[in-house]
């Protein structure tokens, strides 16, 4: 799918603002009608899912887009992912994460009158976007609504996400988010 083809209100997944920069530079350059979403009960601890949202946040004014923001609940995403912890990354924690936080996007797009949903989740080269797709695919049938598979990367957004970045001085986490993915990386 193109930006061009984009019909109506979109609501957009924002996992994060390295990810979402670009994203939303381009859909407000466009004069897409779009909202972001936060909703990223995986993020931990919660010193840095505060960080992480804070950033989004910065986004979402830098580009004058409006910007929906769910509590932090780390139980929803315990939930799902137990019995996963010592999956790999890419694995059946991840794929449980994405529905989890797509469903909660579709839901509450479908509710609040919006045309469509999609997801910057895909953005990361550490995400597989068949992954996110399909987890965007199981929620858009369980809500009933449209989910736009974009695949920002091909779109180049990638190179201008960390240009601006850089420009904006956005912090860019070294890992996910959830627990998994930092013990994965050495520290508690």
């Amino acid at each position: 799918m193109s930006i061009g083809e984009i019909r109506g209100r979109i609501l957009v997944l924002a996992c994060c603002a390295p990810c979402c920069c670009s994203v939303v530079e381009l859909l407000a350059e466009r004069g897409v009608d779009a909202t972001l979403f936060f909703y990223n009960p995986n993020i931990f601890p919660s010193d840095e899912y505060a960080r992480r949202k804070a950033e989004v946040v910065r986004v979402a004014r830098l580009y004058a887009m409006p910007l929906i923001d769910t509590d932090y609940r780390p139980e929803e995403f315990a939930a799902v992912a137990k019995g996963f912890e010592h999956c790999p990354e890419r694995g059946e924690r991840c794929a449980a994460c994405f529905l989890l936080r797509l469903s909660r996007t579709a839901g509450y797009a479908k509710a609040n009158g919006f045309d469509s949903f999609a997801s910057t989740l895909a953005m990361s080269r550490w995400k597989s976007l068949a992954q996110v797709d399909a987890a965007g695919k199981k929620a858009s049938a369980l809500h009933e609504i449209p989910y736009l598979a974009i695949d920002w990367r091909r779109l180049g957004l990638d190179g201008r996400a960390r240009e601006i970045a850089a420009a904006q001085d956005i912090y860019r986490q070294d890992y996910c988010g959830c627990e998994y993915s930092l013990a994965k990386k050495g520290r508690p």
